[in-house]
């Protein structure tokens, strides 16, 4: 439900009802496109199109790296105790640094000789602290199935370099090149092995925040690796799983930070919610559309609400029309990940056998290698490419009811004007709420908004509402909570503003 109230000063504010997640597709779509208004401000600001992909694919937001230094680069290269190397021809540039192949000096025969040597500034936004982020991610995950294993790494000069395997051409190479046309076989082998690769990664913790085509590189031609699928540009990456307790990390929503590619990123992406193992395979499903298809229905926005209206134009595209000219399996394979709750575990193997049935039976002569994905494969029955499960062989997705408690994900609450100090507290048990308020007024600021669930309470303090003094009063023999939030919403924008809680 979206609430537009007019303060004192003019001012319109947009209030999300979010108590419960916003399903993607086919849903309620109506009601999630109003709660996109909320965002449109926002996103006009951050201009999210202004941040190259790296490939010409679509946009990416913060964390995206332009080469804003003029330092050049070193013409030879040796860190943490390796082989001199001299560079060589420019291979790519990601959301962080750029990659070149280093030649190993000294070497002789066709062997060994190359590698890819990835260069990032040390005044690039992901060396603020020190080394790379990316470096802790490869060292978590590097050489793992599907990711490229990393040699060396080291500082030289002003730039941090990382020693990694040469990879081949990127998925979108071989589209572009192949008159941006991919065989069915071809995009299902890449949906198998894709699945099996972020399988992989998701069990160390990991989500990789920027599937896309670019992001998935084959191995070098003429090599052993060449069927080989490989996911490279870790730098966005984070741990949907708490390293010491195992848990999941906790959810957040937060519409002025944005991470991934405006063209493939989830739909919760968009809306700022923090990232987890759904959003990976949303995008996953993105990026085999656009490999079928050859173009999807949101391409072709400009300007600065771009990212605006590629989120719109996601929430109300149904699987059954993104998916109309695509073979069944992929339009269950969207209807399912799109549906996956914020911290659920995705079931891979059922997603795997859903592909497996249109590519041919004999794994040595597929285009793409799949070995990696075998043993998820097993899992869903001895026959290959068929489920066995109870009572769901040919059931479609269901739409899946909330019953029970209020989902644990607070209402969210933004203004649609220009950014001002704020404070944001959640879960706050009655007894704590005087002094985050007390505490908030010495700082000059007050209450904007205010929520309530089962006895806690999501607080929001601005310096911008403009008031001077607030009262509140807490009473146990006050309205219902729901009726309460409702109450408080027309009184917190009054000059003297009383608000009963």
């Amino acid at each position: 439900m979206i609430t537009s109230l007019t303060t004192t000063d003019g001012h319109h504010n947009i209030v999300s009802g979010a108590g419960f997640e916003t399903t993607p597709f086919g849903r309620k779509a109506d009601e999630d496109i109003k709660k996109l208004r909320v965002l449109k401000e926002l996103v006009a600001e951050k201009k999210m199109n202004e941040y190259d992909s790296g490939g010409r694919s679509g946009d990416k937001g913060p964390g995206a790296e332009n080469d804003g230094n003029t330092a050049p680069l070193p013409e030879k290269v040796s860190v943490g105790g390796s082989p001199m190397y001299r560079i060589g021809k420019k291979l790519g540039k990601g959301g962080f640094g750029q990659v070149y192949v280093g030649r190993r000096i000294g070497a002789t025969g066709p062997g060994a000789l190359e590698v890819a040597l990835k260069f990032e500034h040390r005044s690039s936004k992901g060396c603020n602290y020190g080394p790379p982020y990316e470096w802790q991610v490869y060292n978590a995950l590097g050489g793992s199935h599907g990711v490229p294993r990393v040699h060396y790494k080291g500082r030289q000069g002003d730039y941090y370099v990382m020693v990694m395997d040469i990879l081949g051409p990127s998925l979108w190479d071989v589209w572009n090149n192949n008159s941006h046309t991919m065989s069915i076989e071809m995009v299902a082998c890449i949906a198998i092995e894709a699945i099996s690769i972020l399988e992989k990664m998701h069990s160390r913790g990991y989500v990789h925040g920027d599937v896309k085509p670019e992001n998935f590189l084959l191995g070098l031609p003429g090599t052993p690796d060449e069927k080989k699928l490989f996911l490279v540009d870790l730098g966005l990456a984070t741990k949907w799983r708490d390293s010491s307790s195992g848990q999941h990390v906790e959810y957040d929503q937060r519409p002025d930070v944005f991470r991934g590619t405006v063209r493939y990123a989830s739909v919760h992406a968009h809306l700022g919610r923090t990232g987890s193992r759904r959003d990976d395979l949303e995008s996953l499903a993105y990026t085999l559309i656009f490999l079928l298809r050859g173009r999807l229905p949101w391409q072709g926005y400009q300007g600065e609400n771009k990212g605006f209206l590629v989120c719109k134009k996601k929430m109300a595209t149904s699987p059954e029309t993104l998916c109309c000219f695509c073979p069944a399996p992929f339009r269950q394979f969207v209807e399912y990940v799109v549906n996956l709750k914020f911290d659920e575990e995705p079931n891979y193997a059922k997603y795997i056998s859903l592909f497996d049935g249109i590519v041919g039976p004999n794994p040595h002569i597929r285009p793409i290698n799949t070995d990696g994905a075998q043993k998820l494969i097993y899992q869903v029955g001895q026959k290959r490419g068929r489920l066995t499960m109870e009572d769901e062989e040919d059931e479609q997705p269901k739409k899946k009811v909330r019953m029970g408690m209020p989902a644990t994900q607070w209402i969210s609450v933004y203004n649609a004007r220009r950014p001002m100090k704020q404070r944001y507290h959640y879960n706050v048990a009655d007894v704590r709420l005087a002094q985050h308020i007390e505490k908030g007024n010495e700082d000059g600021l007050f209450i904007s908004s205010v929520a309530s669930c089962s006895n806690l309470w999501a607080l929001i303090m601005d310096a911008g509402t403009g008031f001077t003094a607030q009262v509140y009063e807490l009473s146990p023999y006050f309205l219902h909570k729901v009726g309460c939030v409702l109450l408080i919403q027309r009184l917190v924008y009054c000059n003297s503003c009383y608000i009963y809680i």
